[in-house]
């Protein structure tokens, strides 16, 4: 194994209650930056958490060369900020030594800069350098940031980070592409965020159980999966023009067979021929048209089969193209007046600022003083009605429980809409993956009636695997009503045609057009 590699051989792990997530899975990550991705629940998170020696594999093995360093997730609010750099020891082991200690020398080391050097990084990550401050008291953002700083303090050889630009404002992603770009030794990124995964040397996609490995940034890699998709659309249009030709060449068979056996038969009727001769010719035309008919239907056999097999190397991508005419605003028409701010018609708004800044309450605010038209609100959290429970209401009952309007036949044909369909319908709404979770949440928030003329979106894309975001994107590509959105994710914001900006700061909105 080569040094600073990570290698996963034959590697599988199911949850106690039977739930498969990984089945022999071989993977490898060498020197440099990989972008892990794949839909929710395809099992990233997991696969780190085996990397790191958090979970057992259930087969198979994970071998690491060197030492693993990880983002932590949730560190404890009462936890200071020295501890959450991991330099609570060395700070320790200097006090003691100041103390005319001899033995902390050990602990200390060579390090007896420790604290400057935490300081100095902490000010580049822009997060005040108080060693004893505990995490209750930093923002999120604050907070990954100080553990981005904790890694680079400590350089671990292999370096796990799962969405580490959730809930950063702008400024605080900067500094961590910054970051990413230069980052030494391996470093593995889960991340939704399509600008930190254009600074990655290579992307792997976790895929049904299996990973692909493609050189390049994210922009490479789904340029690399167009045109593989492209050459897989071409192979599906030829195999099935040869599945149309060879179900014409076993038509034109069978007519042969059945013209054949006529004309024997009529020359048996009528006695052209002798008996003995006639009845030679006809079991020879049966044999002879059999064989072609048995060669033609083989053909076609074999021509279905290619079928199949070019149609499984396309990537069945799940659309939501929602057409709601009821949404359409006009465009003098006044949608929202707060304060001094107003919108009209179905204009695109993106909400900006850095954490903290106000965005959320502004958009609370905004909902609490009322607007003059219908609005919905999709909270930063994917909030479903009565739904956290396995033993919760079915997707059906959840629907029709937030738009009591709706009958079952509508609320399924609702659903439908946003590709649920099926038994899924009556699965309760915890079980469902992340992409339906969200699906069913806008299923929620568009299916009201009257249908809501204003969108509140509170950071939607967080959470979301990249499918999901595509998925929102394609759903309010059918919304003509306005939208309001905050969101630190402009390639997001692009997608969906953001015509203005609102920026806010210490509670204080401008209007920057």
């Amino acid at each position: 194994m080569s040094t600073n590699a990570v290698v996963c051989s034959r590697l599988g792990f199911a949850w106690p209650d039977g739930t498969r997530v990984l089945h022999e899975l071989d993977a490898a990550f060498g020197s440099g930056r990989t972008g892990l991705i794949g839909e929710n629940g395809s099992g990233k998170t997991t696969l780190l958490r085996l990397i790191a020696g958090q979970l057992t594999p259930g087969s198979g093995s994970v071998r690491v060369a060197g030492d693993v360093g990880q983002l932590p997730q949730e560190p404890h609010p009462a936890a200071t900020l020295a501890e959450l750099l991991g330099i609570a020891g060395k700070r320790a082991a200097l006090r003691a030594v100041e103390r005319g200690d001899a033995g902390a020398l050990g602990e200390l080391g060579e390090d007896w800069e420790v604290e400057e050097r935490a300081a100095a990084m902490l000010r580049e990550f822009g997060v005040p350098a108080e060693l004893d401050r505990t995490v209750a008291t930093l923002s999120g953002g604050e907070t990954v940031l100080a553990g981005i700083a904790g890694l680079l303090l400590r350089r671990p050889a292999i370096t796990l980070l799962d969405e580490p630009t959730n809930n950063l404002d702008r400024e605080a992603r900067e500094r961590l592409y910054t970051a990413v770009a230069e980052w030494p030794g391996v470093l593995l990124v889960v991340s939704h965020d399509r600008e930190l995964l254009d600074r990655v040397d290579r992307i792997a996609e976790l895929r049904a159980g299996r990973l692909r490995t493609f050189a390049g940034t994210f922009t490479d890699y789904r340029a690399a999966v167009e045109a593989e998709q492209e050459a897989a659309r071409r192979r599906v249009r030829d195999a099935r023009a040869e599945v149309r030709r060879e179900k014409r060449q076993l038509i034109e068979a069978r007519t042969k067979l059945a013209r054949r056996q006529r004309y024997a038969h009529a020359d048996f009727v009528n006695k052209r021929r002798p008996k003995v001769i006639m009845k030679l010719r006809a079991q020879e035309a049966q044999v002879s048209a059999g064989k072609h008919r048995i060669m033609q239907e083989g053909k076609l056999a074999e021509a279905e089969s290619e079928l199949d097999r070019a149609k499984s190397g396309v990537r069945e991508q799940e659309r939501i193209r929602v057409d709601l005419p009821e949404t359409q605003v006009p465009s003098g028409q006044v949608v929202l007046r707060h304060g001094g701010l107003l919108v009209r018609g179905p204009e695109r708004i993106a909400v900006l600022g850095p954490n903290g800044s106000g965005k959320t309450t502004l958009l609370r605010a905004i909902l609490a003083a009322g607007v003059p038209v219908p609005a919905g609100y999709l909270a930063q959290r994917l909030e479903l009605p009565e739904a956290q429970v396995s033993s919760g209401p079915s997707v059906l009952d959840t629907l029709r429980r937030a738009v009591p309007e709706l009958s079952p036949r509508q609320a399924r044909a609702g659903l439908a809409r946003f590709h649920l369909r099926g038994g899924t319908v009556e699965l309760p709404a915890a079980a469902l993956s992340g992409g339906q979770r969200f699906r069913l949440a806008m299923a929620c928030l568009l299916l009201t009636e009257p249908a809501p003329r204003l969108l509140l979106l509170d950071e939607p894309t967080n959470n979301l695997d990249l499918a999901s975001v595509e998925q929102l994107t394609e759903a309010l590509a059918g919304f003509r009503g306005a939208l309001l959105v905050a969101s630190h994710d402009e390639a997001f914001l692009e997608d969906i045609g953001v015509t203005r900006r609102w920026c806010v700061r210490a509670g204080r909105v401008s209007d920057s057009g």
